[in-house]
């Protein structure tokens, strides 16, 4: 194991960004900064604060090694999403937010050169969700960005970049639906040689990687020593499955939620994934893959509760249940198990409680979350990673609808940079397993599992 006590982590998803100290010996956070991702406008089409982001996380570094120490850096972001650099380094382009849809008016040209599920394991997702499409429509959109173009990073490891200087692609990134990876192959698929990217393409390395020291101009800045090593990075989802990744016996899942809710089949039953239903192979830090599921389930919850208290009593949840009120899919039906469904409720919506309302959306996360589960061949125990991990109802429903065991995971609100931060560890599989307490043992009730399964018919 490296020498290393405090880990920074810089940790962006969807909707904040932040940079956390975790104590590498006790995996917790000792401190956090944290700001939104809000996404610019334009021109020339919605994008990243990339300015905004850096000058947050050389400003946050600061303050945190001033206030913890800081002995390594590790970087995790959302995926879908590369960033194209010149020569020189700077963007050659502004970094595309995935939610525009500007790649869908290209969708026919970019299906005629995308490779096939059975190659990639990435479905067709619309918007900017398959990173190929992404540069197919800049490409198209900007006859000159090609030129300008010398290389592609996906969006980790430009933050590593950064901060070291050093060009890197990495796989958990590059195979969360890019259409850019081949994953049973290990290599990039032959979309990069029809789009003439080849040469473009930054050398991939594995999360686990240090790629170098800081640079100085962030010695400058941030106050941090120049020997600080950082790891080469890895995509959100998979730093929240890398801690049991290393220390659980398969077979068992990860739910990663936040924005995205992403379900990770390790060893589960052999499936022929659909990819009509927003399934994927996405593959983990070591390299392997991972039948996987998701649907926008932060995104849904937001949508729904639209500020609304996120509590209910205990007679409210049973009346949720015994008169089986119910929200069906999809709320967000741009991605999921239920693409291009129209959400409704089984009660007058306008009707219910605050507390009726989150009791009901609630028992939707899981089983939209049970219907990922059981698409992906999942079995074993049922780790709940993230913001969900707190919803004892969200629980309760979750192993009602899969009949095994649910468990939230220890510092869940914070899992990506836990995971993240032990990229600083090394590759070593650790022989400790999980910590005991982070295990929930929740009761499931014939009206709960009732429920699940009336659920269940209404939207099949």
């Amino acid at each position: 194991m490296r020498d290393v006590k405090h880990v920074g982590v810089i940790d962006i998803g969807k909707t904040n960004a932040k940079v956390a100290v975790v104590d590498i010996e006790t995996e917790r956070e000792t401190g956090v900064l944290t700001r939104p991702n809000k996404v610019l406008s334009g021109p020339p089409y919605p994008h990243y604060d990339i300015d905004g982001h850096w000058h947050f996380i050389c400003d946050a570094l600061k303050q945190l090694h001033s206030d913890f120490g800081v002995d390594a850096i590790s970087v995790t972001t959302h995926g879908a999403s590369a960033v194209l650099l010149k020569e020189d380094g700077t963007l050659a382009a502004p970094v595309l937010d995935y939610e525009f849809d500007g790649p869908d008016t290209l969708a026919a040209d970019y299906d005629a050169i995308r490779p096939e599920f059975s190659e990639t394991g990435s479905p067709r997702l619309g918007m900017g969700l398959n990173v190929g499409a992404q540069l197919f429509w800049q490409f198209k959109s900007d006859p000159m960005l090609r030129d300008r173009t010398a290389t592609i990073l996906t969006y980790p490891q430009y933050w590593t970049y950064r901060l070291t200087g050093i060009r890197a692609n990495e796989v958990t990134s590059l195979g969360c639906h890019t259409d850019l990876w081949n994953p049973s192959q290990n290599c990039f698929s032959s979309l990069v040689t029809r789009m003439e990217l080849a040469g473009k393409m930054a050398p991939v390395h594995r999360a686990i990687d240090t790629l170098g020291p800081v640079l100085p101009e962030v010695t400058a800045l941030t106050g941090l020593p120049e020997t600080v090593p950082v790891s080469c990075g890895i995509h959100d989802s998979n730093a929240s499955l890398l801690p049991h990744l290393l220390r659980r016996e398969a077979p068992f899942s990860v739910v990663s939620t936040g924005t995205w809710v992403i379900v990770l089949a390790i060893d589960g039953e052999p499936v022929q994934l659909d990819p009509a239903r927003d399934t994927l192979i996405n593959v983990n830090a070591l390299g392997d893959p991972v039948p996987s599921a998701r649907f926008m389930g932060g995104r849904e919850f937001e949508l729904v509760l639209d500020g609304r208290p996120c509590t209910a009593t205990d007679t409210e949840a049973r009346k949720v249940v015994e008169q089986s009120v119910m929200l069906l899919p999809a709320v967000d039906p741009r991605s999921g198990p239920f693409q291009g469904k129209s959400h409704r409720w089984t009660a007058a919506e306008t009707e219910l409680t605050d507390g009726e309302r989150f009791a009901a959306l609630s028992f939707y996360l899981a089983l939209m979350t049970a219907e990922c589960l059981a698409m992906t061949g999942a079995k074993g125990p049922i780790i709940v990673e993230g913001p969900f991990a707190s919803n004892s109802l969200y629980k309760r429903m979750l192993e009602a609808a899969t009949n095994r065991p649910v468990e939230a995971a220890e510092g869940s609100v914070t899992g990506t940079s836990i995971g993240a931060a032990l990229l600083a560890k090394g590759p070593q599989r650790q022989n400790d397993s999980m910590a005991d307490n982070s295990k929930q043992t929740l009761t499931i009730t014939p009206a709960f599992s009732g429920y699940a399964a009336k659920w269940r018919d209404l939207v099949h």
